[in-house]
């Protein structure tokens, strides 16, 4: 079922004249335009996309399910005018993503708004076989990128260095850009779980923690692996097999019909067992796709069932204050039973 009839079904489900889509991720993923202004107005027999005249060619020649219509004042003025035009009354809105001001201005019309929260990124779990292509694809650049940082990190760079050479070479690669913020964390800033790079010399006997990912046609990828320069502390050797024992046994579990919290619990009760279980803060994963951070959850509390086709990252972590942390992040594609690894670098604690 393509995207709009997914939305129509929930519209129809749900007794909604129509829905307002606002947020970027959402208007790409419905309409396929991707400029950074816009509004779509979706029915059951309509289909708008609003935007102003810097991208009415781009609008035009992307969203060809979309009637394209170029504002003359105000984005959600001129959303109001086609919610009169079109008779709307009962319409959904991502009470979730817009701004309390954009909702006063909504509600303005003489319309009655029914939050949509959460439904059109509920629609985004399940993934199409190009949008499993392109993350593919993005992973790809993070595994060799990764081969590359080991060809040249070394004692004497600074974190910053490391992440500047790191993220340079994913733009070779191919990447638009990077998937969010890059994390290096070498020695004790590894305790820190999203220990952004910063100007920390990093040493011999060190652990570096490296969380990245590639933007690629519009998609996420998001990998850690932690490695070391020089002999490394025995505790963090053992502290290491651990995470990656954890990673494996939550990547050999994974597979559709299993919940977030279930999945979470195999990594997080064999970590628990080794004593470090209060050093395992954040969840197991998260899926991946438009946004670098979407569901379903693999948490403690999340009821979200895995399905066929989902991206979800599995990243156990122990983090030690004072002494250091090690992550083991993959990206894998959720099949009927079992999955598919997308992230294939490798995993052995490698000593430079």
């Amino acid at each position: 079922m393509s995207r709009l009839n997914q939305l129509n079904t929930y519209i129809e489900e749900k007794h909604l004249d129509g829905v307002v889509v606002l947020s970027d991720f959402n208007r790409r993923y419905l309409s396929g335009f991707t400029g950074t202004s816009g509004a779509l107005v979706i029915t059951k027999d309509h289909q708008y996309l609003i935007t102003d005249f810097r991208y009415i060619e781009q609008a035009t020649s992307q969203a060809t399910e979309f009637k394209i219509i170029e504002q003359t004042g105000g984005l959600i003025d001129e959303v109001k005018q086609q919610i009169k035009n079109l008779g709307l009354e009962n319409v959904g809105f991502e009470g979730n993503l817009v701004s309390y001001d954009t909702y006063l201005q909504l509600s303005k019309s003489s319309v009655s708004l029914i939050s949509i929260s959460g439904a059109i990124e509920k629609i985004r779990e399940v993934k199409d076989d190009n949008e499993i292509a392109i993350i593919q694809k993005a992973a790809e650049i993070v595994d060799e990128t990764y081969e590359y940082v080991l060809s040249i990190a070394k004692s004497g760079m600074t974190e910053q260095e490391l992440k500047a050479k790191l993220e340079s070479k994913m733009l070779e690669l191919g990447a638009e850009g990077t998937s969010f913020d890059t994390i290096v964390a070498s020695g004790y800033r590894g305790a820190l779980p999203h220990g952004v790079a910063s100007e920390k010399v990093i040493e011999q006997g060190e652990l570096i923690t490296l969380d990245f990912g590639a933007y690629y046609k519009g998609y996420s990828s998001d990998i850690t692996r932690t490695f070391a320069i020089g002999e490394p502390d025995e505790k963090m050797k053992e502290i290491y097999q651990i995470v990656l024992t954890a990673n494996q046994k939550g990547i050999e579990a994974a597979k559709a019909g299993i919940t977030g919290k279930e999945l979470d619990a195999v990594a997080r009760d064999y970590i628990t067992e080794q004593g470090y279980g209060e050093a395992f803060g954040h969840s197991l994963g998260h899926g991946i796709g438009l946004d670098v951070h979407e569901g379903p959850a693999l948490s403690k509390k999340s009821d979200s069932l895995l399905q066929q086709n989902n991206c979800v990252t599995i990243e156990p972590g122990i983090y030690v204050d004072g002494l250091g942390g090690v992550r083991i992040e993959d990206d894998i594609l959720i099949t009927e039973n079992g999955c598919e690894l997308f992230t294939k670098c490798t995993k052995d604690l490698i000593i430079l």
